[in-house]
């Protein structure tokens, strides 16, 4: 008997495990839409911070002197936890229905990541997994990108290495030559962005990847800032390992949190 699935056709979930990535177009309304950008605007404004962005020695590979020193990139975590908006975005039914037909039937929350590029200098992104960020152990993890604006390869869409997802978890970079730590991504003579495929979308669209798929994007040469807001998704037995959020338990946005013998309830107190 198929699997009875909750938002996507058995093609697009063929093609997600095929490819490692799925566009899904107008999740979010136009109207639903709006309301996430206003409301992201008003945490830029209020609680984002702006920085140079990524460390290591892709930058020199990726941008010339002039635009490496100028570079910056807007991010803001857990924005669910600023904006009723956002708290709603995460849990809305077509988007964790479909994550669910991917990772389900338990899907629960890891986190939310603001990534604004601004104008001419919007931050490009090298060639990474993102498992390299938030390891764990199993396969059941996806990153969803909300979509606030309209994005192609000269805004910094996101471009994937397709069927790089079945490769599995790969070690990264994640010190200079002098020792000191960096941000984690790929030998940049060996992973080529030039080898991708870039994954345009319209506003309100959403682009599901497994955290095993390599990504990457350019850097923003409009004169306008480019919006997106990283959602990524757990299977709740998917056990984490290292990295951002570990230990922190997530809302369930789709079924139920499984209990495995001797586990504890979560406490009250921080």
């Amino acid at each position: 008997m198929a699997k009875r699935l909750n938002a996507l056709s058995p093609e697009q979930v063929q093609f997600f495990a095929d490819h490692g990535y799925l566009h899904l177009k107008g999740v979010f309304s136009p109207t639903e839409t709006d309301r996430l950008a206003e409301e992201l605007d008003w945490q830029i404004g209020t609680w984002a911070n702006a920085s140079p962005g990524w460390s290591g020695g892709w930058r020199q590979v990726y941008m010339d002197p002039e635009t490496e020193k100028a570079s910056k990139l807007v991010a803001l975590h857990d924005l669910h936890r600023y904006s009723r908006a956002w708290c709603d975005a995460v849990c809305h039914p077509p988007l964790a229905g479909a994550v669910a037909d991917l990772i389900g039937p338990n899907v629960e929350l890891h986190h939310t990541t603001l990534h604004a590029k601004p104008p001419q200098t919007g931050h490009p992104f090298p060639m990474h997994q993102d498992w390299a960020f938030y390891k764990h152990v199993g396969q059941r993890f996806v990153d969803c990108l909300v979509h606030l604006d309209d994005t192609n390869d000269t805004n910094g869409c996101i471009r994937i290495l397709d069927g790089s997802h079945r490769n599995g978890s790969l070690a990264h970079v994640e010190s200079n030559p002098d020792g000191s730590a960096c941000t984690p991504h790929l030998p940049t003579d060996a992973w080529r962005l030039d080898d991708t495929v870039p994954v345009p979308a319209s506003r309100g669209d959403v682009v599901i990847f497994h955290y095993h798929a390599v990504h990457g994007s350019r850097i923003n040469q409009t004169d306008r800032v480019r919006r997106m807001v990283r959602i990524g998704y757990r299977d709740p037995e998917n056990v984490q390992f290292a990295g951002q959020s570990k230990g922190r338990p997530g809302l369930m946005v789709w079924g139920r949190r499984p209990r495995s013998e001797g586990q504890q309830v979560f406490p009250t107190t921080i």
